[in-house]
């Protein structure tokens, strides 16, 4: 049942009951948000800047802790917790050894993505 259903259902219960029609649906909207609006202002009025002091330290070390575990959560999908052994479970040359130089590194661009083997290198499934 929408709105208008409603109002017109609580319209006739009004009548046969013999009190006063309730208001239309959207009548008094802007009037409720303007007071909601007026409240916030007033207790922002009020409120002792002491009291608002503590509030606002607690949402920066929230949003501060909140920054440093997304941080630590993204290192560990980056590898760092992978270890040794890849993906597939193949002990990789070179893994947990730090990140390679600029210029042999190759692209990086998915995450736990297998490097391709270089020049001299036999590919990591054994096929050839």
């Amino acid at each position: 049942m929408n709105a208008g259903q409603q109002h017109l259902l609580d319209t006739y219960r009004a009548a046969q009951r013999g009190e006063a029609a309730p208001p239309a649906p959207g009548t008094h909207t802007v009037r409720t948000a303007r007071e909601i609006q007026q409240w916030y202002r007033f207790r922002a009025v009020v409120t002792a800047p002491a009291d608002r002091l503590p509030a606002r330290l607690r949402r920066a070390a929230h949003s501060a802790a909140a920054c440093l575990l997304r941080r630590r959560a993204a290192e560990r999908v980056d590898g760092a917790a992978e270890g040794a052994e890849g993906v597939d479970g193949v002990v990789r040359s070179g893994a947990g050894r730090g990140p390679m130089p600029e210029a042999g590194r190759a692209s990086t661009s998915g995450v736990g993505r297998v490097p391709t083997p270089g020049p001299g290198r036999a590919p990591a499934s054994g096929a050839m």
